[in-house]
């Protein structure tokens, strides 16, 4: 156990933390909740880009990161996502299908790295779109935890000007990262 795969443990102990301060009434206020639950996911959102760079920087790469890094990611968007949709009910009618484009292309994505690499033992790396659509995701996640918070303003807390401007924005993102995932990895999948 090197540090980054400390690291990825760290993260995938957290999202339950994480999800406790959305999901269970503590008997504290919304503004608290809303501060403590973006400070734990920023935090371990930052684990995620640290263990890669110390892996890569000190050739820590292991079996163990290659397999449970991007699955503690997965574990770390979904937990967010589900609760957002049990603490922000004003907001699930819309990011309910944000949620559900966003878990489908993951595990779309996800199964089509299995295939390939069960298929050809090829192992396909993360593209450059695929790292621009999990800031979008985190980037939207943060601001719908905090818009109430750090934008006071009606256009804000009533109608979700910001929530729905990022929301958008993780959906194009997570489509166009998923095409172009499929678009390039697809045709080198044998089905029988």
């Amino acid at each position: 156990m090197n540090l980054p795969n400390k690291l990825t443990v760290l993260r995938v102990i957290l999202v339950p933390v994480f999800m406790l301060f959305l999901c269970v009434p503590l008997g504290l206020s919304d503004t608290l909740v809303r501060v403590i639950a973006a400070v734990l996911f920023a935090l371990t959102s930052l684990t995620d880009m640290l263990d890669g760079k110390i892996a890569r920087k000190y050739n820590m790469i292991t079996d163990f990161g290659k397999l449970m890094d991007p699955l503690a990611d997965k574990f770390l968007v979904f937990g967010a996502m589900l609760g957002i949709l049990v603490y922000c009910a004003d907001l699930r009618p819309i990011f309910v299908w944000a949620a559900a484009i966003v878990m489908l292309r993951e595990l779309a994505v996800t199964s089509l790295r299995l295939l390939a690499a069960s298929q050809s033992g090829a192992v396909i790396a993360a593209a450059w779109l695929g790292k621009v659509k999990t800031v979008t995701q985190v980037v939207c996640i943060l601001c719908v935890i905090l818009e109430p918070v750090i934008l006071p303003f009606p256009l804000f807390t009533q109608y979700h000007l910001l929530s729905y401007v990022t929301i958008a924005a993780m959906i194009v993102m997570t489509i166009w990262s998923g095409v172009e995932y499929f678009t390039a990895y697809g045709k080198n999948i044998k089905m029988k």
